[in-house]
């Protein structure tokens, strides 16, 4: 089976967690993310050894894409992803990240993502999840092969998502998670946007939020 690797570079003041994610076999990967602070970023990227062949964003949030713009300049690779839904919050980055003291630009990625769509890098496929409540267009992506995912805000090791940020709902952001994300199984490990790993498991045993 070809093997994921994945290294977590916590990035701008929220601490973010930008992941490089990459194909073991090919050396090839992607950048999940990328908030801000690209030399940490590329710095992950010399050390991991790989060729960074794209940039995902889990959804239109400062911290998670205030960088993605300067990053694809630098890499010279297309972004790809959240689902069309953030677009209003694509297109004020460089607004919003003045208010936080976060340099971004705004930006529109080259491929927008829905339900059910895959992405790939090196022989990695993972399927994507529209998972809204944390943001209108945040996307999970998934690779059940290895039981792993890329939950972006949408879930946290003992909590959930803010649901007031603008185009949040609380109710939305549940159905999301017990409709998309419980069913992939207990087994099931992922990495969230801020913090660290969990299960689906432990998440459905002692998320206070799931009870």
């Amino acid at each position: 089976m070809t093997r994921a690797r994945a290294a977590i570079v916590p990035v701008t003041p929220f601490q973010q967690n930008c992941t490089l994610l990459w194909c073991e076999a090919t050396k090839t990967g992607v950048v999940v993310d990328p908030g801000g602070d690209l030399d940490q970023i590329e710095a992950a990227i010399a050390k991991a050894g790989i060729a960074v062949q794209g940039i995902w964003l889990t959804h239109g949030h400062i911290d998670h894409a205030g960088g993605a713009a300067e990053l694809k300049e630098r890499l010279g690779v297309p972004i790809t992803g959240p689902h069309r839904d953030d677009l209003f919050l694509l297109e004020r980055l460089a607004e919003t990240g003045r208010g936080y003291g976060i340099e971004a630009r705004d930006m529109v990625p080259d491929r927008w993502l829905d339900e059910g769509e895959t992405v790939s890098v090196g022989e990695l496929t993972l399927e994507i999840l529209h998972c809204p409540g944390h943001s209108p267009g945040s996307v999970a992506y998934v690779d059940r092969s290895q039981g792993f995912a890329l939950v972006g805000d949408v879930l946290f090791r003992g909590s959930i998502g803010r649901t007031d940020l603008p185009g949040g709902d609380y109710d939305t952001l549940i159905r999301s998670i017990t409709e998309k994300l419980l069913p992939l199984g207990d087994d099931l490990a992922f990495v969230c946007g801020h913090g660290p790993t969990s299960t689906i498991g432990h998440e459905r045993a002692t998320n206070p939020f799931l009870r």
